[in-house]
């Protein structure tokens, strides 16, 4: 079991606080466009701190753990690039201005962390009090990874948002943006503008992944420090990312496959792992082992899909969906 003292927390904890600090300054000091460069040294930054840390925490604590971190920050990075996709969606349906887009990636960064967070106590807590919750995480995932395969070919309606929907419904709001503002005044009274709508819609989305990828990274390990800061440093290089692979996204044509397997590859390891605990005959899946198996099933993806976008120009990528989202538009419609 991985002994972490309240020095190494808080170290962690002040690290991670700084690199948020040091994004959201940026954000806020100097709204502009990012451009390709820009965006490219910081994903360069961002990556480079988390291997860095990952090699630093192997040394101190060992390289059983450091391969549980590096296998989980690999799962949580993928994950996150799904999370791009809903983003883009987001950011495309409320014609968010680009000099606006740093501001809301930064803050739905930020929420995403705090929710990340209480999942994960909450995981580390049911896991240590049930074992059977091993169980119910693995087919959870599994269930998961078969729908998102089905529906790979579809994004998430944000119509279909119901937090969304109630503020509409509920509150004033006017149809334009009024700079970076989420309250203005207009004929006198307090409305919000769209770019509230835009964060209500991250937030809430945010707290959808987070069923996801909790359950997921306690696949590869149950270690709580780990957990934390493998989300931590793969949700830190958000913002960067979006504005650098934004216009590559759409070539990441069988992404979404490749996350239903490797989600669905983590189900089969958290019930084998209850199996394990009940009977020494039941096989578990190596830590090492994992990380293999995820790295394989990225690069597959990433190269067949690159390949069938300069074969298909036309073939467009989708985030993928839990729901069957053409028969709920046939339903309204």
């Amino acid at each position: 079991m991985l002994e972490v003292t309240t020095a190494g927390w808080a170290i962690t904890l002040g690290l991670i606080a700084g690199l948020l600090i040091l994004d959201l300054g940026l954000s806020a000091m100097r709204p502009h466009a990012v451009g390709f460069r820009e965006a490219a040294a910081w994903s360069i930054f961002y990556i480079a701190i988390a291997v860095g840390f990952g090699v630093v925490f192997g040394m101190v604590a060992g390289w059983e753990f450091g391969a549980e971190y590096f296998a989980g920050y690999v799962v949580e990075k993928s994950l996150s690039v799904d999370n791009l996709f809903v983003f883009v969606v987001i950011m495309t349906t409320f014609a968010v201005p680009a000099e606006h887009q740093q501001k809301v990636l930064i803050i739905g960064i930020l929420l995403a962390l705090i929710l990340r967070a209480i999942f994960i106590a909450l995981g580390a807590a049911l896991l240590s009090a049930f074992s059977f919750m091993f169980l119910i995480f693995g087919a959870l995932l599994i269930f998961t990874a078969v729908q998102l395969f089905r529906h790979r070919e579809q994004d998430p309606s944000i119509e279909d948002n119901a937090v969304v929907g109630f503020a509409r419904r509920r509150l004033p709001f006017r149809e334009t943006y009024d700079g970076g503002k989420l309250v203005t005044r207009e004929n006198g009274k307090r409305v919000f503008t769209p770019l509230f709508i835009v964060l209500l819609a991250i937030g809430s989305t945010d707290i959808l992944f987070a069923l996801d990828s909790i359950p997921a990274i306690f696949g590869i390990t149950q270690e709580a420090y780990i957990v934390f800061a493998a989300n931590a440093f793969a949700l830190l290089g958000l913002r960067a990312l979006f504005f650098l692979v934004s216009g590559l996204l759409d070539r990441l044509v069988y992404l979404s496959t490749g996350l239903s397997l490797i989600l669905a590859f983590i189900g089969v390891k958290l019930i084998l792992h209850f199996g394990h605990e009940q009977s020494d005959s039941v096989p578990e899946i190596e830590t090492t082992t994992s990380l293999v198996v995820i790295v394989v099933i990225l690069v597959v993806t990433t190269v067949a899909s690159l390949v069938k976008s300069r074969r298909d120009p036309s073939a467009k990528a989708h985030a993928g969906s839990v729901r069957d989202q053409s028969k709920r538009r046939e339903n309204r419609g």
